[in-house]
């Protein structure tokens, strides 16, 4: 007699083994903790410990000055929310970046090319070594009654502070990049007949682009912190001009909530300018392999 035949479907199902168990949980505790304790994750406890001192240093100063329960954050951050929906703050946060952006265009146009000028030449760097150093140590700030009396009121001030602040670190950094080339390169180039304007943009300045968006970067930062006080030169626009709207309306609270936005911004720019050097890193560490 034939014995029937045991279907697929009913045979019991495997038993996991008890090591692949444990490599498992082992792998996903090991995952979890990686999260809980990578960059994102320790940025937001950062700024939730800020918000904390924020609000505590708030209750601090209202025992002794009552209206500086204004300055919380319980009343800063509704507003923020508000005149982010109210569209108040659009035109002012773009015509800030325009002037960001122009003065950084201008810092760029001028710093570049004396950073390599400077770079390649150890006699001008000499020459232009102490000028630059003491021209680099004044505030910008004080140039704003110079740049009034030049330029008038208006954006063309703001543009000539914001662009005399950014080209230091721009021409610094460029300078350092050209003197960090590996001089063989520049021999091999010559060896095989490359004329200047090829040695230039073959070897230096993609040589040099690291440091140049380095020197990017912190132009990003020192424009961003005195652009504020720039756009208080007579404009009729611009965030440091709603500040100083805010201040005359006696309202506190957006105040506080356009210097949130503010530093909302800047750090959005810092981390653009940091993916952007970080992409031509990855860039050229896949070329070279």
């Amino acid at each position: 007699m034939n014995s029937p035949l045991i279907s697929d479907a009913s045979l019991p199902a495997p038993i996991p083994l008890r090591g692949s168990n444990v490599q498992a949980r082992t792998k996903a505790l090991r995952r979890f903790r990686e999260l809980a304790t990578g960059r994102p994750v320790l940025s937001l406890g950062g700024l939730l410990a800020l918000l904390l001192l924020w609000e505590g240093g708030i209750a601090l100063l209202e025992q002794n000055v009552p209206m500086a329960k204004m300055f919380a954050p319980a009343q800063a951050l509704p507003d923020l929310v508000r005149l982010l929906a109210e569209n108040q703050l659009t035109m002012h946060t773009l015509v800030s970046l325009r002037r960001v952006a122009v003065g950084l265009f201008w810092a760029l146009v001028f710093g570049v090319p004396i950073g390599l000028a400077i770079g390649a030449s150890s006699r001008l760097e000499s020459a232009t070594s102490g000028a630059f150093q003491f021209l680099r140590m004044i505030s910008p700030l004080s140039w704003m009654p110079v740049a009034v009396m030049l330029f008038g009121i208006g954006d063309a001030p703001i543009y000539f502070l914001l662009s005399f602040a950014a080209v230091w670190p721009i021409i610094l950094n460029t300078s350092a990049g050209v003197r960090q080339l590996d001089r063989r390169w520049l021999m091999l180039a010559r060896s095989l007949s490359a004329t200047r304007r090829e040695i230039l943009w073959k070897i230096v300045i993609p040589g040099s682009l690291g440091h140049i968006l380095t020197g990017l970067r912190l132009a990003i930062g020192i424009v961003w912190i005195i652009l504020v006080p720039c756009e208080m030169l007579g404009v009729s626009s611009g965030l440091g001009y709603f500040i100083l709207d805010t201040r005359d309306r006696m309202a506190y609270s957006e105040l506080m909530a356009v210097i949130v936005l503010i530093g909302a911004l800047g750090f959005l720019l810092d981390t653009g300018a940091q993916r952007l050097h970080r992409h031509w890193a990855r860039g050229r560490s896949s070329a070279r392999h």
